[in-house]
């Protein structure tokens, strides 16, 4: 494989991304409020004249797959199949690809909750996208990408991450309704405040399981819905007044997944208001209460996410903090004034160093542009 980057004529920048609020709701239907950050994944596309010959190398992990168009089949090496998936996922829609080769380097955490997954595929696929004139929409390749997750890689994500990862636009979030896919930029001004992220660095493979259980048991929990209340489909048409009709009838875990999605679907709401009237106070508020639904409810947190929450109340400058991502590990995010970031970062990272005998990394985040080609 050629790895000499002057050879190559394509380079696309896919970022990873923050969700302001609205946790685990999109598998559900319901809102969320993502945007891209400026953390990012490089990619670099040449064709290599050959008819099905592809060659793919990460940088950041010194490791290359090659593989052949006409025997595309999952990988037991798992980073491999978000390549391979999205290839699947292009061959059922076009028969346009061709040889190429592909280098990529991450600045991305692995693990941190910020989606370094939904920028591998986002980016791959935008990138072979270009490469061959495709002619496939921004939409289409968030599809893509959501797709070979679940059906390369085995997790049944909802749609934010890849979404946030192409359609992001700077300085903005996204209120996204997951349901119809319509959604609105909403400004994001909160100065003198900032994004910090506070990484644990602590993960667990979502794949195993853990979310796939959740994401049943929310559907469970629709499906009884759904014989007294025909006209439900999905948690986003259920109202707190509702689901205390069933909590007889449901498992206490059911019923608790369940009141943790309907709960979210208004925090999300409320949220946006509030950022619109640059209300910093409730949004605060509300991402400690998600966090909580989170932790006692949707039962996705950890101890260490646990205590960096905790610990972030003992300080006026952070006005809002919870977990972020699937769970069970990866960031907290920090809604905090931009004079305290470097006092808190070091006592956060001191006081958890005492606890857990890990050392955390920080790390602000800006909103930015979604999936683009480098000029």
């Amino acid at each position: 494989m050629d790895l000499n980057e002057q050879h190559y004529n394509l380079t696309i920048n896919s970022p990873g991304r923050i969700n302001l609020i609205g946790e685990h709701t999109d598998y559900n239907n319901g809102f969320v409020l993502p945007t891209a950050i400026d953390k990012k994944i490089q990619f670099k596309f040449k064709k290599n004249g050959t008819p099905t010959t592809c060659n793919v190398y990460s940088k950041n992990f010194d490791t290359s797959v090659t593989f052949d168009l006409n025997t595309i089949k999952p990988s037991k090496h798992q980073w491999e199949n978000y390549i391979l998936g999205v290839i699947f996922e292009i061959q059922q829609l076009t028969d346009k690809l061709e040889g190429f080769d592909c280098i990529f380097t991450s600045d991305i955490p692995v693990g941190s909750g910020i989606s370094s997954s939904a920028a591998l595929e986002c980016g791959f696929a935008f990138g072979l996208n270009e490469l061959f004139n495709l002619g496939l929409s921004k939409i289409t390749l968030v599809e893509i990408g959501q797709r070979a997750e679940h059906n390369y890689v085995g997790t049944k994500c909802g749609i934010m991450d890849q979404f946030a990862s192409v359609m992001s636009k700077v300085g903005h979030v996204i209120l996204l309704d997951c349901q119809s896919l319509e959604y609105q930029h909403v400004p994001i001004h909160i100065k003198p405040y900032k994004i910090l992220l506070l990484n644990t660095n602590v993960s667990h493979n979502l794949a195993d399981g853990e979310y796939n259980k959740r994401r049943s048991l929310c559907e469970q929990g629709v499906a009884i819905i759904q014989k007294n209340y025909p006209n439900v489909t999905s948690l986003r048409d259920v109202s707190l007044e509702m689901l205390a009709e069933f909590k007889e009838t449901f498992t206490e875990d059911m019923f608790n997944k369940c009141t943790y999605v309907v709960e979210e679907k208004t925090r999300v709401l409320d949220s946006v208001e509030a950022l619109k009237n640059k209300n910093l106070a409730i949004l605060g508020a509300n991402m400690y209460a998600t966090h909580n639904g989170l932790s006692n409810l949707y039962e996705v947190s950890c101890p260490e996410l646990d205590f960096l929450v905790a610990f972030s109340k003992n300080f006026d400058a952070v006005i809002g903090a919870r977990m972020m991502g699937g769970g069970f590990g990866g960031c907290t995010i920090n809604i905090i004034h931009q004079d305290e970031v470097a006092a808190f970062t070091e006592a956060a990272s001191q006081a958890y160093f005492n606890k857990f005998n890990i050392k955390l990394t920080a790390f602000e985040a800006n909103p930015s542009e979604g999936t683009a080609i480098e000029n």
